[in-house]
C-alpha cells in the first residue's frame, strides 16, 4: 500500500488518518495501526509514546491539509462569492464524512484536551478565513454592505459540516449538495449588481 521509501513514521502517521477517518478513534486499536502500516509494534513505540500521541500527529496532520486545501479554495482568483462557492463546490467524498468533523462527534476526542486543539483550530480558522474573504467582498463593494461576514462565514461552516451529517444519514449525496445550493443562493442574493457571480449550479 505504501511506497517502500516512505519513512516508518509516516506510515504510521497515514495509517492512523485513514482508520481514524474510517473507525474513529475507540475503534482505531494499535494492532489495525500497525496492520495498516505494515510495521511492528517496537517501530510505533520508537517514534510514539502510544496510540493518543500517534492519533495527535494524525489529526494534527489531516487538519494542517484540510486548511491547505480549503486556502486554494478561498485563496484563490475572483470575486469572494467566487472563491467562496469554489470551497463550497470542491470535489469532497461527502459519503465518508469530514475526516475533522467526524472526530468531534467522537466522545473520546472531545474530551481529550490535547487531541480536541486541532479540532478547535481547524474550525476556528476556517471560520476566521471565511469571514476576512467576505469582509473583503465588503471593503470592494461586491457584496452588500449590510452582510455580516462573521455570521455568514458561521453559515458557510455549518451548511458543510451539516451537510455532511445529512448525505451519511441518507447514504446519498444529494441533501448535501442541495444545502451547498441553498448557501449559495441566500450569498449570491448579497452580491452588488455589476459584480461578476452567479449561483453556481449544483
Amino acid at each position: 500500500m505504501y511506497s517502500a521509501i516512505m519513512s516508518t513514521q509516516e506510515r504510521l502517521v497515514q495509517s492512523t488518518q485513514e482508520l481514524l477517518w474510517e473507525r474513529g478513534y475507540v475503534g482505531t486499536s494499535p494492532k489495525a495501526i500497525l496492520e495498516r502500516a505494515g510495521v511492528g509494534q517496537g517501530s510505533m513505540y520508537h517514534h510514539f509514546t502510544g496510540k493518543s500521541d500517534l492519533a495527535l500527529a494524525a489529526i494534527r496532520r489531516t487538519a494542517e491539509g484540510m486548511k491547505e486545501t480549503a486556502e486554494t479554495c478561498l485563496g484563490g482568483p475572483g470575486t469572494s462569492y467566487e472563491r467562496v462557492a469554489a470551497y463550497l463546490l470542491r470535489e469532497r467524498r461527502v459519503l465518508r464524512g469530514c475526516p475533522i468533523g467526524r472526530m468531534t462527534q467522537d466522545r473520546d476526542v472531545v474530551q481529550n484536551r490535547e487531541l480536541r486543539q486541532p479540532l478547535d483550530e481547524m474550525f476556528d480558522w476556517l471560520q476566521g478565513r471565511i469571514t476576512e474573504v467576505l469582509a473583503e467582498g465588503q471593503r470592494r463593494g461586491e457584496l452588500a454592505a449590510g452582510l455580516d461576514p462573521a455570521a455568514i462565514a458561521a453559515t458557510v461552516a455549518a451548511v458543510v459540516q451539516g451537510g455532511y451529517v445529512l448525505a451519511r444519514a441518507a447514504d446519498d449525496t444529494a441533501p448535501f449538495d442541495a444545502a451547498v445550493r441553498g448557501a449559495l443562493s441566500l450569498l449570491a442574493a448579497q452580491v452588488t449588481p455589476g459584480a461578476s457571480a452567479q449561483p453556481a449550479a449544483g
